[in-house]
């Protein structure tokens, strides 16, 4: 149950994304839903432990840029002009450019399966992205998701050592309260310069308190009961949902070709996290969440 709470919270974080941008900017829909789950974090003890290294904190700002507060603006500007379920399953290669940044980053050695992960997820995004690519109105719309996926890849590396250190929820929440004063200018003024409706701000209340709040203090309850490898599923299913929502709930259209790509994305996803864990061992007994972390 937490497993599934946690993916169907992520993978509906692109339709509430669509639900906002009815009546609101992208910059506010991004401050929105930080200062909801910002507030929504601020409930749990875990998250108001204080830093166990004061010298963390510069590297925890860099964090609530880089994961924070620039794709969570990124997302909504390119929503404008792509599918939810497109931008769902384009953000299933995060964990793939985690792991390529993990190689670059500590200069290590790709063996078999993790080179063999990245050549098909490489394949699979570049198959999800065809059908979209045909129409050049989408084209910026696309570069902008993936340029918000790198930048994951980057956070999910700088996150790792903190969170091992510091605790993943007291990260995350710092974290965020940091994105959350970068974009409070923007945000507050698109705000009040809106005439938002109930449905757009009842989106934004779930985007931000569950999505962006109640589903990380679930994920990390989920590996503390049966480990990151485990818990990591919730990451391949997150496209599944955006799908589901996209075409389900918005009568977004799928291309068959970019449902293939999806799926060798997540089998790429698969490979290569999974090199990455049987590699590294845990460097504290607090559950920590895995490396290939959602929107």
């Amino acid at each position: 149950m937490l497993l599934a709470a946690a993916a169907l919270m992520w993978g509906g974080s692109f339709f509430l994304i669509k639900i906002g941008l009815t009546d609101l900017p992208p910059a506010t829909v991004a401050w929105l839903r930080l200062v909801f789950g910002a507030a929504a974090l601020s409930l749990l003890p875990a998250s108001r432990r204080p830093l166990r290294h004061r010298g963390d904190w510069r590297l925890v700002a860099v964090l609530g840029l880089v994961w924070m507060a620039v794709p969570f603006l990124l997302f909504p500007i390119a929503q404008q002009t792509i599918p939810s379920s497109l931008a769902g399953m384009i953000n299933g290669a995060a964990p793939l450019f985690t792991a390529l940044i993990a190689v670059a980053w500590y200069r290590t050695s790709p063996d078999r399966r993790l080179v063999a992960g990245l050549a098909v997820g490489f394949a699979g995004v570049v198959t999800v992205n065809l059908p979209a690519l045909e129409a050049h109105a989408t084209l910026g719309g696309v570069t902008l998701i993936l340029a918000a996926t790198v930048m994951y890849g980057v956070a999910f590396n700088l996150a790792e050592p903190l969170e091992s250190r510091n605790g993943a929820l007291a990260v995350i929440w710092r974290a965020e309260l940091v994105a959350v004063a970068v974009l409070t200018p923007a945000g507050l003024h698109g705000l009040l310069s809106s005439t938002p409706s109930a449905a757009s701000m009842a989106a934004m209340v779930a985007l931000g308190a569950l999505s962006t709040g109640v589903a990380f203090a679930f994920f990390t309850v989920l590996i503390g009961r049966v480990g990151a490898s485990r818990a990591s599923v919730t990451i391949y299913l997150i496209p599944v949902v955006a799908i589901l929502f996209g075409a389900g709930l918005a009568d977004e259209p799928v291309a068959p070709m970019s449902l293939v790509g999806t799926a060798l994305v997540l089998l790429g996803a698969y490979l290569a996290s999974g090199s990455r864990r049987r590699r590294r061992r845990p460097t504290t007994t607090e559950p920590e969440p895995a490396a290939g972390r959602p929107l």
